[in-house]
């Protein structure tokens, strides 16, 4: 792809601690789930919630729940055997707080998240020949309300839970680049891609990504959500972890990720 040569890099983006804030909506719905199915005898803090996040493996929340569901029966003694928890229910009842309970209309957390960038920041990208596209774990709908009824955008590319494999598997940002038009099969002069996260997963992905296909250029970007900004130490050790699965930079805040910053790190 000849148009390939004048393009600096793409950029891809989580959505989840990157362009929403979600400690108090999906984070919130979390804690309640496991709270609720253990009967009330555990509910997980944030810093119980990023331990979890910090294995790399539980990007999913509805799957993370259940995991903390059976941490903590495992704890009084029984065995994941011996525990009865349907998946259904928990993303049933998951759902019922992160979206609400009315089947036409938003209204659960989903409504209060505040937002960590601002269109005019991506017409910024798109100003400088940069494509941009989204890969994240949240639902279709999810991501959908965020980025067109909150930010305006419209039809952006997007991979969402129902179009790929979870987190680290990189399959789905193969394809959020395939439908930015920029087919990774043509690796001859093909920019610099830089997927931006806020978890261990999303580094991982970079890191997979690049296993898969080394004749491209990954570029893992951390950012860090903004309940661990509450404290230096806690700061501090969530940038050692995004650094520790790859990240190259780690930025307090997407917009940070400037056209400027995108020149240096390629």
């Amino acid at each position: 792809m000849n148009q390939q040569t004048s393009i600096p890099a793409i950029v891809v983006f989580d959505i989840d601690g990157v362009v929403r804030d979600v400690s108090g909506s999906y984070r919130r719905a979390l804690a309640d789930t496991v709270e609720h199915f253990t009967l009330q005898g555990y509910r997980p803090t944030p810093d119980d919630i990023d331990c979890l996040k910090s294995e790399g493996v539980w990007n999913n929340d509805w799957e993370g729940s259940q995991e903390l569901i059976y941490r903590y029966f495992e704890t009084q003694g029984q065995s994941r055997e011996q525990v009865i928890v349907d998946y259904n229910s928990i993303v049933a009842f998951f759902q019922s707080r992160y979206r609400g309970t009315d089947a036409n209309n938003l209204t659960g957390y989903i409504c209060d998240e505040p937002l960590l960038l601002k269109s005019s920041y991506l017409n910024q990208l798109t100003e400088a020949g940069i494509p941009w596209g989204f890969f994240s774990g949240a639902t279709r709908a999810s991501a959908t309300y965020v980025l067109q009824q909150r930010l305006g955008l419209q039809s952006p590319v997007l991979i969402a839970m129902e179009d790929a494999p979870g987190k680290p598997d990189p399959t789905g940002l193969f394809s959020t680049l395939e439908s930015l038009d920029m087919g990774i099969d043509d690796a001859d002069n093909f920019p610099p891609v830089i997927y931006v996260g806020d978890t261990v997963a999303d580094m991982f992905t970079v890191q997979k990504a690049q296993d898969i296909r080394p004749n491209l250029t990954w570029i893992g970007v951390g950012v860090l959500p903004p309940h661990v900004q509450e404290t230096v130490q806690k700061r501090d050790a969530y940038v050692e972890s995004l650094k520790k699965a790859g990240a190259k930079i780690v930025l307090s805040n997407v917009q940070e990720l400037t056209t400027d910053t995108i020149q240096e790190l390629i």
